[in-house]
């Protein structure tokens, strides 16, 4: 068993190690030598203080002196109510226009001369301003002419759990669930606040701690009072909790023979069962609910609607101040002509029909995190309701922990698509975050890639996955590449080559597995029911759960028509996009089989065939892996040798693992094509039955809910 030297991965982006460049030393120390913070009404600032103590310690190699006492503060942290120093009104209006989560960092006329502040509305501003400044100091940002205005673009930035109550995770590749749900209420580990601290360094403010696919126990009064401890270790770091409910609770639990929404008795048991939750957590973010979807049951169960359900619910939560997220991932229990469509067809004529409270949470994509798919369009269609977006930051369906993609691009792609609602403009940023329709909700969420591994994400750069989806969340607007230099800085090194050569790794590794696994618009061609591993072959069972289902390939060709001649899917996208995806012409090529199915020997914008392009895409994927590990090979020395090695063992996994995938892929499509390999391809190493005789087992993250 190898030894860690004090370096390995637990700390993630927080790592606070000693600033190596003696000027920027020296200004931080001058910058936070006296810091007035006062302890304000709420666990925040004390949280602000204890961060700002250690982290400092760490990179300056001392301890700020911090204290209540205004008269000599080089930095002067706080609220108005909290600093009367900061209480003038022209910096007290200045901070409430940013919102109680908002925050200023740089100078400003207190008392009559320039001061440095940290100043803030609201006591979480206040937190976040302390980690913006750890954060610049982490990545040696010059204090000369530092001036920070900043507030959140999303109200809600939330982490979902689908962690179980035994211990499982759904879709998690980091080892068991985080929560020891055995051992609470009484035993609240460190590894829970150091949790805290991660979220709120990047921004994230709630986290649903169970389950979509959910436990009926988890709104009993043993596991309400669970909960509350996990709240309570949270509530500090500004971070509001939610719970999963099952739909049919009333039911299940015993106390009821129905779970109809139109039944009286019904209301009034989630009514009875809200109050008991907020007199144990007031600050109780509310209720995500998964329903009629695979399995799950709903309010279709008794003939009534999505928005019935969902408001009977909202109603329960309303009079504490609670959120009810209802999630838009639904198909029918029978395969449909096109199971992308579904969603569309049963949400968008519900809208302007639910509750104030609740927000209709819908995927990135219309069909289930794939490594590309279109963003989902319900984002165009529903201008009355608030939408949440919701990310997979767990990769299902991107090699798992096992292989390094930084999804800082996908999440970019999605955010800073145009719906075109309304017109041209309208990203889905702006739509999910309420300038697209005004409404007082707003949510990202991001299915976690956290568990018990003493990484947290079972792979050092899962950790930056993390780290883009809050900060991406927060602001929408700032550069996946970015993202990608401040958590390298944070994490390894402030090297400028080394952090050139690391950027370059995670800005190209999404493509990588995009190519080796689903290129050209292909989706859905993993291993069955564990989605490890490649099966485009599988074409046994319910229609729209195969892979033949999607790829539709046989030896005239390959692809799913969602053109005017197919489903006719396009459709549900707005106009311009509509005429833009609706032909095989104009569509964009790394969609082009997702909305079209198309001949073998169709012409690329290349000049080669679909079928070249194809192979030679596979080929491409497996040859920047290779690129990753050499490129890797090169940065040993700027990471601690527990992470370089861990790194460079599972760079070769993946590229083992991507070699399987297109020898297996294409074995199969060449089977249908009868076509050969171009040039630059490598044959597959064996024939198509050895790739589809390969059964893995045990596979991580099925969950006992599955």
């Amino acid at each position: 068993m190898r030894r860690s030297d004090g370096c390995g991965g637990y700390r993630l982006w927080l790592r606070y190690d000693p600033i190596d460049d003696p000027a920027t030393r020296r200004d931080y120390a001058r910058l936070t030598r006296r810091i007035c913070l006062p302890t304000g009404s709420s666990g925040a600032p004390m949280a602000a203080r204890a961060e700002l103590e250690r982290g400092l310690e760490g990179l300056l190699g001392e301890a700020p002196r911090i204290s209540e006492e205004a008269r000599g503060a080089t930095l002067l942290a706080g609220t108005p109510d909290s600093c009367p120093p900061l209480g003038n009104a022209e910096l007290r209006a200045e901070l409430e226009a940013l919102g109680p989560e908002g925050y200023i960092l740089g100078r400003r006329l207190v008392a009559g001369r320039r001061r440095w502040v940290l100043a803030s509305a609201g006591e979480a501003g206040l937190l976040y301003g302390a980690f913006r400044l750890l954060r610049m100091a982490q990545t040696r940002v010059p204090t000369s002419g530092l001036e920070v205005r900043d507030r959140p673009s999303v109200k809600l930035r939330m982490l979902d759990h689908w962690d179980n109550l035994d211990g499982t995770v759904e879709r998690g590749y980091a080892g068991s669930s985080i929560w020891d749900w055995h051992r609470l209420p009484g035993y609240l580990p460190e590894r829970y606040r150091d949790y805290a601290r991660a979220n709120a360094s990047v921004g994230i403010n709630a986290a649903a701690l169970t389950n979509v696919n959910a436990d009926p126990l988890a709104l009993s009064t043993e596991y309400i009072e669970k909960t509350a401890a996990l709240a309570g270790v949270l509530r500090p770091y500004g971070i509001r909790v939610f719970l999963t409910a099952r739909f049919s609770a009333p039911l299940d639990s015993g106390a009821l023979a129905t779970a109809d929404p139109r039944a009286p008795e019904v209301a009034a048991w989630w009514a009875s069962k809200a109050e008991e939750i907020y007199r144990c957590i007031p600050d109780f973010g509310g209720f995500l609910v998964k329903a009629n979807s695979e399995g799950q049951p709903g309010p279709q169960d008794y003939g009534r609607s999505h928005a019935e359900g969902a408001n009977l619910l909202a109603a329960a939560l309303a009079p504490h101040g609670g959120t009810l997220i209802w999630r838009a991932f639904v198909y029918s229990a029978r395969a449909s002509e096109d199971r992308a469509k579904q969603a569309y067809e049963e949400f968008v004529p519900l809208d302007g029909s639910f509750l104030p409270n609740v927000l209709v949470q819908v995927k990135n994509g219309p069909i289930d995190f794939q490594p590309r798919e279109p963003f989902h369009p319900l984002f165009s269609a529903m201008p009355r309701t608030a939408l949440a977006l919701e990310f997979q930051i767990t990769q299902e369906y991107l090699g798992f922990a096992s292989h390094l993609a930084y999804l800082g691009t996908l999440f970019e792609e999605v955010l800073r698509a145009d719906t075109f609602r309304g017109g041209p403009g309208a990203t889905v940023a702006k739509v999910i975050g309420g300038s697209q329709g005004g409404q007082g909700l707003s949510c990202v969420a991001g299915v976690s890639n956290v568990g018990a591994s003493l990484d947290w994400c079972g792979h050092h750069f899962a950790q930056a996955n993390w780290y883009a989806f809050g900060r991406l969340a927060w602001d929408p607007s700032l550069a996946a590449a970015d993202i990608a230099e401040e958590w390298a800085r944070m994490s390894f090194t402030n090297d400028d080559g080394a952090v050139h050569r690391i950027v370059a790794m995670m800005m190209g590794s999404r493509e990588a597995v995009v190519g080796y696994m689903t290129p050209l618009g292909l989706i859905h061609i993993m291993g069955w029911d564990h989605h490890y591993g490649p099966g485009p072959w599988i074409s046994e069972g319910r229609p729209d759960w195969t892979s033949a289902y999607f790829h539709r390939a046989a030896g005239d060709g390959i692809g799913f028509e969602r053109g005017p001649l197919g489903s006719a899917a396009v459709d549900q996208y707005a106009p311009p996009l509509r005429e833009l995806f609706g032909s095989a012409d104009s569509c964009p090529e790394e969609l082009l089989l997702y909305f079209h199915r198309v001949p073998w020997d169709r012409p690329m914008r290349s000049g080669r065939t679909l079928w070249n392009e194809l192979c030679l895409a596979y080929q491409r994927g497996v040859g920047a892996v290779a690129a990753m590990r050499d490129a890797w090979e090169g940065l040993a020395g700027f990471a601690d040798a527990v992470r370089f090695e861990e790194v460079r063992e599972l760079l070769a996994i993946q590229e083992a693992e991507a070699l399987w995938w297109k020898d297996a892929c294409l074995s199969y499509f060449a089977s249908l094509s009868k076509r050969p390999y171009p040039e630059g391809v490598r044959a597959p190493a064996h024939g198509l039955e050895y790739y589809k005789a390969l059964k893995p087992q045990y596979v991580p993250g099925i969950g006992r809910t599955r």
